[in-house]
């Protein structure tokens, strides 16, 4: 048996696969009905309207339809879109044992229904009518199943016999139908049964209600069994019934057009049978029983062939997919869903296009290279494989050949082995001619093995001996040559090493590269669930296949990236296309339901979705070759132009890249995103039509002129003003910067920044606009405005007019006096004395020596004026330019027509034209931000336009040299501060700090744990600012110089690549943990709270060095939450000291907090001595165990307490009651809700603290500051904590 989920609950009374979805509905005695997706084990809904156990479910194979049938006598319709209960058909007196629409669902709206009153009805769910009442059994009706193809109903009942309806004449009835004279009555609720008036067909009267009709009429009644017949069920295809009854036995029937009789009886099970079914696509039959059991049946043979026990849990119920190999069974726990067999065909791809396969049990060669007409190639049979041991007879049972292995070392002829899981293991190898496809095929030669067997040179193969876990190597005549100790005790499988005498051993979640000949390990790698490897075609690289990831490493096992799916990965391949330049780069892979791409560079994309699962052999351009389930050839086309665009960005083929942006289909945002993480956002740019975004695009490569349209669209869709002023504000920044103070200037007209405008005219000289402004700012009323319009021009007149009428009068005197307006000052003069003032001593207030006095100021003399300033220049790239991308394809067709084999027109040659400010790289800055800065995981990434846009920044000084004449000297090129390079190496809110971005630093704590209150850890941040720097005094007369701690230069300064110090470390955390510990010891609770909170704020900032240190971090993490929880606990207690209820509980739930042994100790004496002074005997019992089972107990310092808890123990024995009930139990696992201090149980719905884990159930929480930690919000799904840099 092969398990594809479990789940735990009621006692599963019902089961129903959906036709198409990957869901699987579960009927509970409790009255719940579930609705499960079994591929990532997650519940989807839950339906609870019915009263008491629910028996009977199934899907509507359609319409979005669920039917249910309980023992509250009703039918429920259910609309699982909607997720309510549509309807409710009323009419059995008795409990309802199953329900099933028609399997014809297209033409026939019916419902079957078996009930405890003796009866089957047929209901038309449409009308919501009852059809036909079948009547004949007298005794409860258990089962009743229509047959798949046929107008027949099949039934069992605990009368001991089962029934054959036949439905024709109903069929013909509701067909006919339309012919009708209209003929109906009312029936009211008493006679009718169903609660309200219903229109009812004439003829089905009150007669028809309560005996039954002749439109469905007895064919066959079976008699055969014992006791009670529990089920019932049609082959899908054959005339056969296969029936189970109390008698223990399972009977098989056959039918004929006018008779049936009993072929054979099933004897195995030691209890009631509570169920069977046909296999859908095996000759067998499945059955379970109360006796815990499940059992599998050869029909063929009628013999057990299999038998599959589950201790404590009885078996109620089977259901099988109608199209899928997959099976689910309901028992006292909960239910399973599960496969008899694994469904991968074995297979290995060979030299020269071929595909070796093992369908059945023959071995085929697939020939790829013999594709005509629209075929997928040739099948050629090899040899028939032969079956050893009694399970190898039966197929669909897991007796198929596992593993296939090619040997890819001799090319004179083939050989394969052929490895199965049956007896334990074993292996097969056959030898044949690559020649002749009737050339002679040398007998197998077998024997045990664990697991695959591989080629390790021409004449030569590996296994895994199974009992002492030793490589055993042996030649082509199965006689062993040497047996090797493999580097771990623990390998339980290996595979192809990719060279010769090389091996890839699988131990403990690694894969171990192993040398044979040398016996030495090579390189390691760690590999969660590790299935299979594949190797490209050269040898070069490998993927390490796990059971939800993939790993790219190269030939020695170095690891190259590593890739996580959320669903099962099923196979893969790696590109093997002659041209293109695409051989050994992609691998594709497929999972479930997708087919998917990986590069070395760790980017990832979905290619194409599936309807069903295939296993993927070759990939060669755009064409996928696999084999399905049935071990068919197929080729399915497949799209990698996403994969092939992002290998050539990665690869730095630029002509490549822009063919492809002009003659592919490239678009989405995925895309875009990607584009812009990886520096190139001016090829993003040829994407993207939406306005937004081409503005933020236009603006990040420095493309003014898109930049401008987009602005002027954007300025006619706008709704208000702000956006438009933020637009325009962006645009007149990135002008500025490029010097282009044209596009400025209609900037600031755009947005009315008066202020700007006056000083931008004043840099540049425009005497005739600042003027303009001037008169502007007067017709506006500006006072501010026209004064330093008028300070700008340098018109005296105009400031002391402007002084003048805005009440200065003792300044306007000034100003008028200072700059000889003299006829201006005499008249301030009379009016302000006429006013009671006086103008002594107000010249006295103004500086009026030869070097302080003031002096007339006039506009300045621009230096240079021309259109445009050349502070900034915008190179032109290599991808901006589309010409050079049709050159390219030109070459590029050239190439391809001499030489198919490699990559030789995507060389660095096409390059050699670059712009005149030096190479391509000097022409990109620091906006190649390369594979290594975004890791392995940066596919599809949008990192926002404040990470796009950041590199660009530190090349603000790039044209400087452009300033200096031809002959002159040259500015060298300015290196980056090492606070920028901080920042663009880490995502580590410490390292952000210590460059001084605040901002930046809040900003990834807030998204990485949900900080929403920064005010408690204020300190660190600004202890990680100043602790990052040193001040070193300068020479006399001259500032200190500031000089960066930086973390990563033991060995020499590390450039670009610098991070800072921090002042936090391991060894302050260790130290405050361990402060905690002492006050906890102590009972100074109050002391160890503030140390655990204080380690918890220091913990976002401390920067690990390896994986061991993060590990250590997280664990700390987990010991602040715990203790800061039962130290609340403690003070909890004490609160409630009068309530004996709540004080004996909260002693009893902080005995569950992970706490140190001696704390633990402490706990337990604490709860013990609470129970048994509350007379709560049981539970004070229960610690008093728990007690004397600690380590500590043993030693002579506890001895007094040893004796004391042996006696509370005995005492407690003795009285074996609780005086209260607690909301405590002591044998189930639960964890703590830090509001309520009240156990959450599993099942229940929590919110939870992203940052320190708390949990809680109260959904008031929700958005709330978390009560642990004290500065993170509960309930919100981030990445979690970050702690390397």
């Amino acid at each position: 048996m092969l398990t594809k989920f479990e789940s735990k609950s009621a006692r599963v009374k019902g089961l129903a696969f959906h036709p198409v979805r990957p869901w699987v509905c579960a009927t509970l005695h409790n009255g719940v009905i579930q609705l499960w997706d079994y591929r990532v084990g997650t519940v989807i809904d839950r339906f609870e309207e019915h009263d008491g156990p629910v028996r009977g479910i199934d899907f509507h194979l359609i319409q979005p339809l669920i039917v249910s049938g309980g023992d509250d006598y009703k039918i429920k319709v259910w609309d699982y879109k909607l997720r309510r209960c549509l309807f409710t058909l009323l009419g059995h007196l008795d409990y309802i044992r199953t329900v099933q629409f028609h399997p014809n669902a297209s033409q026939f709206s019916w419902i079957l229904s078996c009930s405890d009153d003796q009866t089957l009805r047929i209901w038309d769910f449409e009308k919501r009518t009852c059809l036909s009442v079948l009547t004949g059994h007298n005794h409860y009706v258990m089962s009743a199943c229509f047959h798949p193809t046929e107008d027949l109903i099949v039934s069992a009942s605990l009368d001991q016999t089962v029934r054959v309806w036949d439905t024709t004449g109903l069929r013909k009835k509701q067909a006919g139908e339309g012919g009708f004279d209209g003929m109906s009555f009312s029936l009211g609720p008493d006679a009718a049964g169903r609660g309200g008036s219903t229109s009812v067909p004439g003829g089905l009267n009150v007669q028809a209600e309560l005996f039954g009709t002749n439109d469905v009429v007895v064919k066959y009644v079976l008699e055969g069994h014992d006791r009670g017949v529990n089920w019932a069920a049609f082959h899908p295809t054959l005339p056969l019934i296969a029936s189970a009854a109390d008698d223990r036995q399972v009977k098989l029937w056959r039918m004929s057009e006018t008779k049936a009789w009993e072929v054979d009886t099933l004897r195995g099970h030691a209890n009631n049978v509570s169920c069977c079914l046909f296999h859908p696509k095996q000759d067998l039959i499945v059955s379970d029983s109360e006796d815990r059991s499940i059992r599998v049946w050869d029909v063929s043979k009628r013999v057990g062939v299999q038998t599959f026990r589950r201790e404590g849990d009885r078996f109620w119920i089977l259901a099988a997919h109608r199209n899928q190999n997959l099976l689910a069974a309901g028992h006292d726990s909960g239910m399973i869903v599960f496969k008899l067999e694994r469904e991968r065909p074995a297979s290995a791809v060979g030299t020269g296009n071929k595909l070796f396969y093992v369908r059945g049990r023959e071995l085929f060669c697939h020939d790829y290279s013999r594709i005509f007409n629209g075929s997928t190639g040739i099948d050629v049979p090899i040899t028939s494989l032969r079956r050893v041991g009694q399970q190898a007879q039966t197929d669909g049972i897991g007796s198929a050949p596992r593993f296939l292995t090619y040997n890819q070392h001799n090319p004179s002829e083939g050989n394969v082995l052929v490895c199965s899981e049956v007896d334990g293991g074993c292996y097969e190898l056959v030898t044949f001619s690559l020649t002749s496809s009737s050339g002679s095929v040398t007998d197998g030669k077998r024997g045990s093995c664990m697991g695959p067997a591989c080629f390790i040179g021409r004449n030569r193969f590996a296994v895994l001996d199974r009992s002492s876990r030793q490589i055993v190597i042996k030649n082509m005549d199965n006689e062993t040559t040497k047996r090797v100790q493999p580097p771990v005790p623990t390998v339980d499988a290996m595979f192809d090493g990719g060279a010769s005498g090389r091996l890839i051993l699988r131990a403990d979640d690694r894969a171990i590269l192993f040398e044979v000949q040398s016996r030495r390990v090579l390189n390691e790698v760690t590999a969660p669930k590790m299935k299979n490897v594949v190797w490209s075609p050269d040898g070069s690289r490998v993927a390490i296949l796990c059971k939800f990831g993939v790993i790219i490493a190269d030939r020695q096992l170095e690891q190259l990236c590593c890739i996580t799916d959320t669903v099962r990965i099923k196979s893969g391949a790696w590109d093997a296309s002659p041209t293109g330049g695409t051989a050994n780069e992609i691998f594709v892979y497929t999972t479930l339901h997708h087919v998917k791409y990986c590069l070395a560079s760790g980017d990832t994309g979905t290619i194409r979705t599936l309807d069903n699962p295939i296993y993927a052999q070759m990939v060669m351009k755009d064409s996928l070759f696999c084999l399905d389930r049935e071990a068919r050839a197929r080729v399915i086309n497949i799209d990698t132009t996403e994969a092939r665009f992002k290998l050539a960005l990665s690869k730095k083929k630029y002509g490549q890249v822009m063919h492809m942006v002009k003659h592919s289909r490239l678009c989405g945002r995925a895309i875009v995103a990607y584009l812009q993480s990886k520096g190139f956002p001016e090829v993003a740019l040829h994407f993207v039509r939406e306005p937004r975004t081409r503005f933020r695009l236009a603006l990040a490569c420095g493309n003014i002129d898109a930049a401008i349209e987009s602005a002027l669209i954007l300025e006619q869709q706008a709704d208000g003003k702000d956006t438009i002023r933020e637009t325009w504000g962006q645009l007149g920044s990135e002008a500025l910067r490029q010097g282009n103070h044209q596009v400025v200037e209609m900037s600031y007209q755009r947005t009315k920044d008066f202020d700007r405008l006056s000083f931008l005219y004043l840099i540049t000289g425009d005497t005739e606009k600042l003027r303009k402004m001037l008169k502007i700012s007067n017709m506006r009323g500006d006072i501010m405005g026209r004064y330093h319009n008028a300070l700008f021009l340098g018109d005296a007149a105009e400031r002391v007019k402007v002084l003048e009428e805005s009440g200065n009068l003792p300044l306007a005197y000034i100003s008028a006096k200072l700059h000889g307006l003299e006829e201006d000052a005499e008249r301030f003069k009379i009016a302000i004395e006429t006013n009671g003032g006086s103008v002594d001593g107000l010249l006295e207030k103004v500086e009026t020596g030869d070097k302080k006095a003031g002096c007339l100021l006039q506009p300045p003399t621009p230096i240079i004026k021309e259109t445009k300033w050349p502070t900034r220049e915008v190179v032109k790239t290599t991808l901006e330019d589309f010409e050079g991308a049709d050159e390219y394809v030109d070459e590029e067709n050239i190439v391809v027509d001499v030489d198919v084999s490699g990559a030789g027109g995507w060389d660095e040659g096409a390059f050699d034209e670059v712009p005149k400010s030096g190479t391509l790289e000097d022409a990109m800055g620091d906006l190649d931000l390369g594979d290594d800065d975004l890791g392995d995981w940066d596919d599809d990434l949008d990192l926002g336009d404040d990470m796009a846009e950041e590199p660009k920044a530190v090349d603000e000084m790039a044209g400087v040299s452009n300033i200096s004449d031809d002959g002159g000297m040259a500015f060298p090129e300015p290196g980056r501060s090492s606070v920028a390079c901080w920042s663009a190496n880490s995502s580590h809110a410490a390292v952000h700090a210590a460059a001084g971005g605040a901002a930046k630093a809040m900003q990834l704590l807030n998204r990485q744990i949900a900080v929403s209150d920064f005010d408690v850890l204020k300190s660190a941040m600004i202890g990680n600012y100043i602790g990052s720097m040193m001040s070193i005094p300068g020479i006399p007369g001259s500032g200190s110089m500031s000089v960066p701690l930086l973390a990563n230069d033991a060995a020499s300064h590390p450039g670009n690549e610098c991070l800072p110090r921090t002042f936090l470390t391991m060894n302050d955390l260790v130290t405050g943990i361990r402060s905690g510990y002492r006050s906890f010891q102590g009972g100074k609770f109050n002391d160890a709270k503030a140390s655990f909170i204080s380690v918890l704020t220091d913990i976002p900032f401390v920067v690990t060095e390896n994986r061991s240190e993060a590990n250590e971090i997280k664990e700390m993490l987990e010991i602040c939450r715990e203790y800061i929880t039962a130290i609340r606990i403690k003070g909890a207690i004490s609160d409630t000291a009068s309530d004996p209820v709540r004080c004996t509980e909260l002693s009893a739930y902080f005995t569950h907090c992970n706490l140190q042994p001696s704390h633990l100790l402490l706990a337990l004496r604490s709860a013990m001595g609470t129970a048994f002074k509350f007379k709560n005997f049981i539970s004070a019992a229960a610690f008093a165990r728990r007690l004397l089972e600690l380590p500590d107990m043993s030693s002579e310092k506890n001895a007094d307490l040893r004796v004391k808890a042996t006696k509370v123990l005995q005492k407690s024995e003795q009285m074996a009651r609780n005086e209260y009930q607690l909301n405590y139990d002591d044998s189930a696992t639960f964890k703590i809700d830090c509001k309520n201090l009240v156990p959450i149980y599993a099942g229940t719905e929590t919110f939870k603290c992203s940052y320190c884990g708390s949990e809680y159930s109260d959904s008031s929480m929700k958005d709330k500051v978390c009560l642990t930690c004290t500065f993170c919000t509960v309930g919100v799904n981030t990445i979690g904590l970050v702690t390397g840099s």
